[in-house]
């Protein structure tokens, strides 16, 4: 039984081989769809100052950064924090549009691939350390953005193989017109965004009771409800901007237009398919603004990767509003359903290696090195055995590898010019001059799992 020692730190995980390979696949694609977008790559710290994060998230999200505490003169730990680590990657993307904005493009887009933290309790699917994906755009206030966004992550989502995912759409400034004209207090209108966002999680029923529990009365909740829940209604939209302009509510009527205008700009994109406006929507983070987006996939709890509008937290660092909107792919959630689904590539989950140079005796090393130099400048992934057992024991190690070529280079071939080429699929062999090795390994016929 493994020892507790070799395990890694609650709610962190090791990567072997194959899950690395994995994530490297989704990644690489995420990465090619963004750069195709114009999109920039940015990394910013593991570790932010304490004051950067608090306040950014709401209460909830607060309770989660994880901090690290304040080391004094000998080392010891003073029970204050002033870093902690990364909890996000759109709050540490603020600070820098506020601290390098002169020298940054006016509109500035940028993507963004790393690992975050999160204080919570480790439990099965949710870990104290994932990776983010983020592409935002800050510096401009035209919805041509948020439309841009949806089709960057249908085109990623596409690429990977999803075909089942909707892109939900709703807008902050419409759940807070819903919120007073329900009677709900402004004060209280972050408790019920973030109760509400936990829909797909506790039901109705648990909302409603989490609503009560803050102080929300059950009446006013009812009616946030009804008006949500009558979402699905093909007219709801219509129906829902009456009741603003009759009651001469301008802030539900403008953000039914930017929904309205979202979805028009997208049916010239290829997230046209996928859009789909939810008045139950939230999102709980408390630094969104205008229009908010999830990706939700069929059979699925919870969503692959969400954002929306955020004017104002660029804002809180630089003292200039300055307008930003974003978009975050949950990496492994994304590599959940992928393996659930079996949708990678067999590439991607293949060997490490294309061909296995043998090693004949120790005073042969040298061309051992030499010839798999050769096929390694050819392109190819060469593994070269370390030490000079039987060639049966060679061989076996290839296969319990699944390498599906070896090279052998004995006394005989040596004196002849040639090596020997074992395909370890069919059991054949043949031989093939030195010289010649590299192009015979090249024209291996099509379906070989070279450069799989």
């Amino acid at each position: 039984m493994p020892s507790a020692h070799t395990k890694p730190a609650r709610g962190m995980r090791d990567f072997l081989p194959e899950d690395v390979r994995r994530r490297e696949y989704v990644i690489g694609v995420i990465a090619d769809v963004y750069r195709r977008y114009a999109f920039e790559p940015l990394e910013t710290p593991a570790v932010e100052n304490i004051e950067t994060l608090t306040g950014k998230y709401g209460e909830e999200g607060d309770r989660l950064i994880f901090k690290i505490l304040k080391r004094g003169e000998e080392g010891r730990a003073t029970g204050e924090a002033d870093l902690a680590l990364r909890y996000d990657l759109t709050v540490p993307l603020a600070r820098v549009a506020a601290e390098y904005r002169a020298t940054l493009p006016r509109v500035f887009k940028r993507y963004q691939v790393q690992p975050v933290w999160r204080a919570d309790r480790p439990q099965k699917g949710r870990f104290r350390e994932f990776y983010q994906c983020d592409v935002d755009v800050i510096g401009s206030k035209s919805l041509v953005v948020e439309a841009e966004l949806c089709a960057a992550v249908s085109d990623v989502l596409e690429r990977l193989g999803f075909g089942d995912f909707e892109i939900h759409l709703n807008h902050r400034q419409l759940l807070t017109a819903l919120l007073s004209g329900a009677g709900v207090p402004p004060d209280q209108h972050g408790t019920a965004l973030v109760a509400i966002d936990k829909l797909d999680k506790i039901g109705r029923d648990g909302v409603l009771a989490e609503l009560q529990a803050r102080g929300i009365d059950h009446e006013a909740a009812s009616r946030v409800f009804n008006w949500l829940t009558a979402g699905s209604s093909p007219d709801w939209l219509d129906r829902l901007n009456e009741f603003f302009s009759t009651g001469g509510n301008a802030l539900g009527s403008a953000a039914i237009a930017e929904l309205t205008e979202i979805v028009r700009l997208s049916q010239g994109t290829s997230a046209a398919r996928y859009l789909r406006i939810e008045p139950a929507l939230a999102r709980g983070l408390s630094y969104y603004t205008g229009a908010i987006m999830e990706v939700r996939v069929k059979d699925l709890a919870g969503s692959l990767g969400g954002g929306g509008r955020y004017d104002g937290l660029v804002g809180m660092f630089s003292g200039e509003q300055v307008p930003a909107c974003g978009f975050s792919l949950g990496l492994e959630r994304i590599l959940v359903v992928m393996s659930e689904r079996q949708m990678f590539p067999t590439s991607v989950s293949g060997v490490a290696a294309d061909v296995l140079v043998t090693q004949w005796n120790r005073e042969e090393a040298v061309e051992s090195l030499a010839i798999a130099r050769d096929l390694r400048h050819a392109g190819l992934r060469v593994d070269v055995y370390p030490e000079p057992d039987k060639i049966g024991k060679q061989i076996k190690y290839a296969s319990t590898r699944g390498i599906p070529r070896v090279v052998v280079a004995g006394d005989d071939e040596r004196a002849r010019g040639e090596v020997t080429v074992k395909d370890m699929a069919s059991g054949t062999q043949r031989s093939v001059p030195r010289l010649e090795l590299v192009d015979a390994l090249r024209a291996e016929p099509e379906g070989s799992k070279l450069n799989g």
